[in-house]
C-alpha cells in the first residue's frame, strides 16, 4: 500500500508545481503587457505632445519622469529574466544551454539593429535639428522642393521612354508566352511589376506582384486613350495617399503605360498595352516629403530650437527601450515556446535510448512541434507494444525450442542434422547411445571424421545422394534403409560386436538434411532368438526319437555278450557300451535343453516368498559339495514378488551353476578359491525387489556382453549357450528387467554380475510397466 501512496503524492507534487509555474507565467506574461502597454500610451502622448508645442511645455516633465520609470522597471525585468536563466543554467537543468542560445539569438536580432539604429538616429537629429536652423534653410528648401519635382519628373520620363522600347519586344509575341518576355523585361526595367493588357482592359499575362493579386488595378479608359497619339506616358502614384496618410517610410511608385505595335498592318488582332510599374526610391520620396513638411513646420520649430532637440532624443530612447525589452521579451517566450516541445522530444529520445518505452509527454499544441510530440509518443508506445509482442513472441519460442529440445533428449532414437556436404550440425543424447560415438564434441566437422564411423558417414552420404536423385524422378519424400556396424579395434570377429540400426533421412528447409535412426540390435536378437527356438524345437524331435533305441541297443548287445567273449573283448564292450550310453544322455541332456528353450510353458505368476525360495534352492549348495565359497545376503523386507516358483527355482539354479563354473574357472591353478555371492534387496521405491548374482570369475569380453542372452552364445568349451538365453526367456515372462555386467575393482575386472529385478505381489500389471518403463528410462 505504500507504493501508491508515493506515487499519489509525487503525482499531486509533480501538478502543484505545474499550476505555480502556470500561474507564474500568467504573471510575467500581464506585467509584461502592462509594462508594454504603458510604454506604448507614453509614447503616443510624447508623439502628440511634439505636435503641440503648448502641450508639449506643460507635461513635458511629467512625461519624461514616467518614461524613466518605465524605462526602470524594463531594465529591472530584463534583469531578472536574465538572472533566472543564469541560475537554470547553473542548476544544470536539462534544455538550459538551448533556452539561452535561444533567447539570445532573438535578443540579438532585436537589439543589435535597434541599437544601431538607435546611434544613426541620435547623431542624425542631434545634427540636422542644428542645420534646419541656419540662415540659407529656407532657401535650401526651396531648392529642394524645385529639386525633388524634377527629379520624380525625370524618372517618369525615364521610364516612360523605356516602357516604349520594352514594348517592341512583344510585338510578335503571341498571348500564351507573353509571361517570358515580360519576366525579362521586369529585370532589364529593375521593376516590381509588368502586365499586359488588351484594349478592353483584360488581363493577357503579368509578371512581379500583380501575380498575386485577384483582380490587379487595371488602366482608365482615359489612359488608354491618351497612349495612343502619344504612344508612352507615365505618371507618379501613392505620393498623395502617402503624404495624406502620414505612414514612414512612404511608399510611391512611376507607372508607365506605353502600345505595343504589330508588325504591318493587322487591323482586325486588338490593340495590347504594356504597363510598367517601377517603386521609387524611399529616399527620393522621403527626402521630398521631408523637405515639404520640413519647409511648413520651419517657422514653428525655429523658436524651440534645444526642446525640440530633448523632445525626439527622449522619444528616441524610450523607443530603443521598449524595442529592447520586446525582443528580449519576445526571446524568452518564443524560446519557452521552441524548446519545450525540443525538451520533451529529447527527454523522450533519452528514455527510449535507455530501455524505458513508457509513454512520454504530450503537448497539446496545433503546431507541427506539438504534433511531432504527439507522433513521438505514438511512436514510443508502438515501440512498446512491438517490444511486447517480440518478448512474447520469443517466450513462446523459448518454450517451443525447450519442449523441442526436452522431446530430442528423451528419444530414444538417435537425431542428426547435417548439411549438404555432411557436417554434423547438431545432435541429440539418444544419437550418442545409439551409435556409442561421442557425437556432440565432433559438432561442426564431418560425420565421417567421427571415430568409428567413416564407413557408416559415407553410406549415409551416398543415401542423400541417391535419395536426392529418386526424389525428382518418383516423388519421394524420405529415404530409410538398414545399417550393421562394427565395434572398431575389437579383436574378435566383426559380427560379435555389431550394432543393428534402421535409418531414416529427409530433406530440411535451407539444404539442411534429417537423419534419424533406432537401435534394432535387441529386435534382431529377438528374431534370431525365435529363429534358435524353432531349429532347438526340430532337432528336439528329430534327435529324441533314435536316442532310446540306440541306447536299449548298446544295453541288450551288453547283456546278450557279458560272459561269453574273452576278457580282452569283454573290457571293450563294456567300455564302448559306456560309452553309447554317457553319450545318449548327454545328447538327451541337450535335447531337454533343446525342449525347455524353445516350449518353455506359460509363467503362473503368483505371490512367492524369493528368500524363501533361495534358502530352500541354497541347500542343494551345500559347502561339502562346492569348490567355492558361496555367500549368501538375503534382505528381510522383501515383501512376497510375483512369479512362477518353479521357473524362478530354474533361473537361480542356472545362474548359480554359471557364477559356480565362472568363479571355479579362475580359480584353478592359482591357489585361491572362487567365490560366489547370491543376495536380494528391496528397492528404493519400495516397488521391486532386486535379485543380484556375483562371481569372482573372469567376467565377460566386450562383444559377449552385447549378445550373452542370444542362444548359443557361450565362453565355456563344453556349454551349450541356452542358460543365459533360458534366464531372458523366464525374465520376459515375469515382466522382469535382467542386467548383465562386469564387476570392475581397482580399474580391472573382478568377475560377472547378473540382477532382475521382480515386482511386488501386489502390484497391478499397469503399475509393473510403468516401473519398468521408469527403470530403463533411469539406466539409458
Amino acid at each position: 500500500m505504500s507504493t501508491p501512496e508515493r506515487g499519489g503524492t509525487s503525482a499531486s507534487s509533480a501538478s502543484s508545481a505545474a499550476s505555480r509555474a502556470r500561474a507564474r507565467r500568467w504573471a510575467i506574461g500581464v506585467g509584461a503587457a502592462l509594462v508594454t502597454a504603458i510604454g506604448l500610451v507614453l509614447m503616443f502622448l510624447l508623439a502628440q505632445a511634439t505636435n503641440n508645442r503648448a502641450l508639449y511645455e506643460r507635461y513635458y516633465v511629467r512625461l519624461f519622469g514616467i518614461n524613466v520609470v518605465v524605462a526602470v522597471l524594463l531594465v529591472l525585468v530584463i534583469g531578472w529574466v536574465a538572472f533566472r536563466l543564469l541560475r537554470r543554467l547553473r542548476q544544470g537543468k536539462f534544455g538550459s544551454r538551448l533556452l539561452i542560445k535561444l533567447a539570445a539569438i532573438f535578443a540579438l536580432v532585436g537589439v543589435v539593429p535597434g541599437a544601431l539604429v538607435y546611434v544613426v538616429s541620435y547623431q542624425f537629429v542631434a545634427r540636422s535639428i542644428e542645420s534646419w536652423f541656419d540662415v540659407k534653410v529656407e532657401g535650401a528648401l526651396d531648392a529642394g522642393l524645385n529639386l525633388g519635382r524634377a527629379t520624380l519628373d525625370s524618372l517618369s520620363d525615364d521610364l516612360a521612354v523605356k516602357t516604349r522600347s520594352a514594348s517592341a519586344q512583344l510585338a510578335q509575341v503571341p498571348d500564351a508566352s507573353a509571361g517570358l518576355v515580360l519576366e525579362r523585361i521586369r529585370d532589364q526595367l529593375e521593376a516590381s511589376d509588368v502586365i499586359l493588357w488588351t484594349g478592353s482592359g483584360q488581363l493577357v499575362a503579368s509578371a512581379g506582384t500583380s501575380r498575386f493579386q485577384l483582380n490587379p488595378e487595371r488602366p482608365t479608359v482615359q489612359q488608354f486613350r491618351q497612349v495612343r497619339p502619344e504612344r508612352a506616358v507615365a505618371h507618379v502614384e501613392g505620393l498623395d495617399e502617402t503624404t495624406a496618410a502620414g505612414a514612414t517610410p512612404p511608399v510611391a511608385s512611376v507607372r508607365a503605360l506605353a502600345m505595343v505595335q504589330r508588325p504591318g498592318f493587322d487591323f482586325d488582332t486588338a490593340p495590347r498595352y504594356l504597363q510598367v510599374t517601377r517603386p521609387l526610391p524611399p529616399a527620393v520620396v522621403k527626402n521630398a516629403l521631408d523637405v515639404q513638411e520640413a519647409n511648413r513646420e520651419y517657422q514653428e520649430r525655429a523658436i524651440a530650437r534645444e526642446g525640440l532637440r530633448r523632445m525626439y532624443i527622449g522619444t528616441l530612447t524610450l523607443s530603443l527601450f521598449l524595442a529592447v525589452f520586446g525582443a528580449v521579451l519576445l526571446a524568452v517566450l518564443f524560446g519557452n515556446q521552441l524548446a519545450r516541445p525540443l525538451l520533451v522530444l529529447a527527454d523522450g529520445v533519452r528514455q527510449v535510448a535507455a530501455g524505458d518505452l513508457r509513454p512520454t509527454a504530450v503537448l497539446q499544441g496545433k503546431d507541427e512541434l506539438g504534433g511531432l510530440t504527439r507522433s513521438f509518443a505514438v511512436m514510443t508506445q508502438q515501440l512498446a507494444d512491438a517490444r511486447g509482442a517480440v518478448e512474447k513472441t520469443m517466450g513462446q519460442l523459448d518454450a517451443a525450442r525447450a519442449n523441442l529440445q526436452t522431446i530430442l533428449d528423451n528419444l530414444t532414437s538417435g537425431v542428426i542434422v547435417l548439411d549438404a556436404k555432411g557436417t554434423v550440425l547438431s545432435t541429440n543424447p539418444g544419437a550418442t547411445r545409439v551409435l556409442r560415438a561421442p557425437l556432440a564434441a565432433y559438432e561442426g566437422r564431418l560425420l565421417v571424421e567421427v571415430p568409428g564411423l567413416a564407413e557408416f558417414g559415407a553410406k549415409v552420404q551416398q543415401q542423400f545422394e541417391d535419395f536426392l536423385v529418386e526424389r525428382m524422378q518418383h516423388g519421394l519424400d524420405h529415404w530409410q534403409h538398414a545399417f550393421e556396424l562394427h565395434a572398431s579395434g575389437a579383436d574378435l570377429p566383426q559380427q560379435d560386436g555389431a550394432i543393428n540400426i534402421v535409418a531414416r533421412g529427409a530433406e530440411l528447409p535451407g539444404a539442411a538434411r534429417l537423419l534419424v535412426f533406432d537401435d534394432i540390435s535387441e529386435i534382431v536378437s529377438a528374431q534370431r532368438a525365435q529363429a534358435w527356438g524353432e531349429v532347438a524345437r526340430r532337432l528336439a524331435h528329430e534327435i529324441k526319437n533314435p536316442l532310446t533305441p540306440i541306447q536299449l541297443s548298446a544295453e541288450r548287445l551288453e547283456m546278450k555278450l557279458s560272459g561269453k567273449v574273452q576278457p580282452p573283448e569283454q573290457a571293450v564292450l563294456v567300455k564302448s557300451v559306456k560309452t553309447i550310453v554317457d553319450q545318449v544322455d548327454a545328447m538327451k541332456r541337450l535335447v531337454n535343453e533343446f525342449r525347455d528353450y524353445a516350449r518353455l510353458p506359460a509363467a503362473d505368476l503368483k505371490p512367492v516368498d524369493l528368500n524363501a525360495l533361495l534358502t530352500d534352492v541354497l541347500q542343494l549348495y551345500s559347502a561339502e559339495n562346492l569348490p567355492i565359497t558361496l555367500r549368501s545376503e538375503l534382505d528381510e523386507r522383501c515383501p512376497p514378488i510375483r512369479g512362477d516358483a518353479q521357473q524362478i527355482r530354474q533361473v537361480i539354479h542356472n545362474l548359480l551353476q554359471n557364477a559356480q563354473d565362472a568363479a571355479e574357472a579362475a580359480a584353478s591353478g592359482t591357489g585361491k578359491v572362487g567365490e560366489v555371492t547370491i543376495r536380494t534387496r528391496l528397492g528404493d521405491s519400495g516397488q521391486r525387489v532386486r535379485l543380484t548374482v556375483q562371481d569372482t570369475g573372469p567376467g565377460f569380453a566386450e562383444n559377449i556382453l552385447k549378445r550373452a542372452f542370444e542362444p548359443y552364445v557361450t565362453t565355456k568349451t563344453k556349454g551349450t549357450g541356452l542358460g543365459l538365453a533360458v534366464v531372458k526367456k523366464i525374465a520376459d515372462e515375469h515382466g522382469a528387467r535382467i542386467e548383465l555386467s562386469n564387476r570392475v575393482v581397482d580399474g580391472a575386472v573382478a568377475g560377472a554380475q547378473v540382477s532382475l529385478s521382480f515386482a511386488l505381489a501386489g502390484e497391478p500389471q499397469a503399475a509393473v510397466a510403468h516401473t519398468e518403463d521408469s527403470s530403463k528410462s533411469s539406466a539409458a
